[in-house]
């Protein structure tokens, strides 16, 4: 029975078209990776588009999550 292994890139891309928005953090932790910036500029660079958004909670607390699609600014605009 032959096993494929997915690679860090692959495992996080699967994970922004299901629809989550990560923060770096996230994407170190469930993914094990030590550099995410370097995994999200990879997958950039093979045509992703994947943005950092700026979110604020309840508490007025930012945080910044990657997220794959289009620019909210310009989504509204189309």
């Amino acid at each position: 029975m032959a096993t494929t292994q997915k690679t860090q890139a692959q495992r996080v891309l699967e994970s922004l078209q299901a629809g989550r928005e990560l923060t770096a953090k996230q994407i170190a932790a469930s993914f094990k990776i030590a550099s995410p910036s370097k995994v999200i500029s990879t997958l950039r660079s093979v045509g992703y588009p994947i943005y950092l958004n700026e979110r604020k909670d309840s508490k007025g607390r930012v945080t910044n999550k990657y997220r794959l699609g289009t620019p909210k600014a310009y989504a509204s605009q189309a």
